[in-house]
């Protein structure tokens, strides 16, 4: 990803600029120093800190060599096919919601034509009830109750909200004041909060084997700063691509982080962009207009 350049009155002054201007926690950056203020006469400062700053990679980037034709024969800004996931969470993130799997929403037998209700209408049993599922509204009072007790157990004063983002989706906030706590739910790239998504979308399933909707985890608001950086860092590529002529592959990136590059530049007429490899080494590549 591209270095962000940054000034301060000392190095720790610039480092939060530049975690400021990329919009990731420290954990999530790379930070090399480029020039330290230097001592004077008395004790005074001379000069300012420089230091830059970008995205910390996943891994390294993969070797690709030229393709004779230059791009993948497409339409212009085609999206992306959707991915062979490796968990629900991923595949729910990644893969349009008209693609996405339906075995969780069984599907009512047909009857044929009948003059009356079924023994089963009259007298539903609990399998019959059990495969109708459970609201979205309650998936989420059960997967608030799940976060609230394991930050009770880890002595963590914290807030949980719930949210329904849509009639499949239902987003579990987690903030606190100050938030600096909150940094061990959330790990290096975000890899404990995505464990902590798993395992809360894991704990409504059990209680609705039959149906469960898209279970979000959020922690002081990471996804959005991360998905804002990754928005940033996108368009600066397209404009590269778009100058250059050339396509450019990004790192390897989880499903999440590659669903927020292909959103950034779906409306941008100058480039389109698709996923190569394979897991967990899948990466997304930015293709000239």
């Amino acid at each position: 990803m591209d270095w962000v350049e940054t000034t301060g009155k000392s190095i720790d002054e610039a480092t939060d600029r530049a975690l400021a201007h990329l919009g990731v926690h420290r954990d999530d950056a790379e930070v090399e120093v480029i020039e330290e203020p230097k001592a004077g006469l008395f004790g005074r400062i001379r000069g300012e800190a420089r230091v830059r700053a970008r995205v910390r990679p996943s891994g390294p980037r993969p070797k690709r060599t030229r393709r004779s034709g230059g791009r993948e024969d497409r339409p212009r800004n085609a999206a992306v096919r959707p991915e062979k996931p490796r968990s629900t969470t991923a595949a729910q993130a990644e893969s349009p919601r008209r693609e996405r799997e339906q075995s969780n929403r069984p599907r009512r037998p047909s009857t044929g034509a009948q003059n009356g209700p079924t023994q089963s209408e009259k007298n539903p049993t609990k399998e019959d009830t059990m495969a109708e599922g459970i609201s979205l509204a309650e998936q989420g009072s059960i997967a608030k109750e799940f976060l609230v007790g394991l930050l009770a157990s880890m002595n963590i004063s914290a807030e949980v909200s719930v949210k329904e983002l849509d009639e499949e989706t239902v987003e579990l906030s987690v903030n606190a004041d100050p938030p600096t706590e909150l940094g061990v739910l959330v790990g290096p790239r975000g890899t404990t909060l995505q464990a902590l998504q798993e395992v809360t979308r894991t704990v409504v399933q059990s209680k609705s084997p039959s149906r469960t909707d898209r279970i979000l985890v959020d922690v002081a608001q990471y996804r959005e700063r991360r998905v804002a950086a990754l928005g940033r860092f996108a368009q600066q590529v397209a404009q590269e691509v778009s100058e250059t002529g050339e396509e450019r592959a990004l790192e390897p990136m989880s499903a999440a982080d590659r669903k927020a590059v292909h959103d950034a530049l779906t409306d941008n007429p100058s480039v389109s962009t698709r996923s190569e490899g394979e897991e967990p080494r899948r990466f997304v590549v930015v293709v000239p207009a």
